[in-house]
């Protein structure tokens, strides 16, 4: 595939941020003397934040309303991406070189916008994407296509000819699902997936240095 259009997810696919936010709901809760299982925290995985956020206020009596428990842990992840998290290493010079064909990239992420925004401008990315477009903003996880499907009307394109580059199996699926060519890549955090991701996508990526 020429990848003309081309639809990037941020955490875990372009940027190493997995293990912060994989601590986060945990770390939250525990913060108020409340111990999750574990089963509710990967249940949690493929919720929007304020999903997310309404499941704590039903399964342990949190205050609300669910956008102040947003608010707060965006806040955590907020000094995380303006200090902590780090491009994985490649990336930055895959992107440079599609933008170098005439390529039209994109990010759709579950991450609230400011936050994927504070984040790819301190790395010195966010130049290279004509967008960046949440699932937050419109209100549905990527269990739906809608972050998809409305990336690649912005981009102008159909799903068909739009490369979307996934590094969870839920995601991917959607993706595949919603007619998109699906680029699979390998998050250690997700691991135990990629037997699941690799069959199911139609390319897939170890490292991004050694992608053409």
């Amino acid at each position: 595939m020429d990848k003309r259009f081309c639809i990037f997810d941020m955490d875990g696919t372009l940027v190493d941020s997995m293990r912060y936010w994989k601590r986060l709901g945990r770390d939250y809760l525990w913060a108020r003397g409340i111990r999750p299982k574990e089963a509710l925290l990967r249940a949690m995985e493929s919720m929007t934040m304020l999903e997310g956020a309404a499941c704590f206020m039903d399964a342990f009596g949190i205050p609300g309303p669910p956008q102040r428990i947003v608010d707060e842990m965006e806040a955590i992840m907020d000094v995380r991406y303006r200090k902590d998290v780090d491009l994985k290493p490649g990336a930055k010079e895959y992107l440079e070189r599609l933008r170098g064909r005439g390529c039209r990239l994109c990010v759709a992420t579950a991450t609230a916008e400011p936050l994927s925004r504070a984040c790819l401008s301190r790395l010195g990315v966010d130049g290279l994407f004509d967008f960046i477009l949440s699932c937050e903003t419109l209100g549905v996880s990527k269990e739906h296509p809608d972050v998809y499907l409305s990336a690649a009307r912005r981009l102008g394109a159909q799903p068909a000819e739009t490369a979307v580059f996934e590094d969870a199996l839920y995601a991917a699926r959607t993706a595949r699902d919603a007619g998109f060519y699906t680029v699979a890549v390998s998050e250690p955090a997700y691991a135990s997936d990629w037997p699941a991701l690799s069959a199911l996508a139609d390319e897939t990526l170890l490292d991004w240095r050694s992608a053409v």
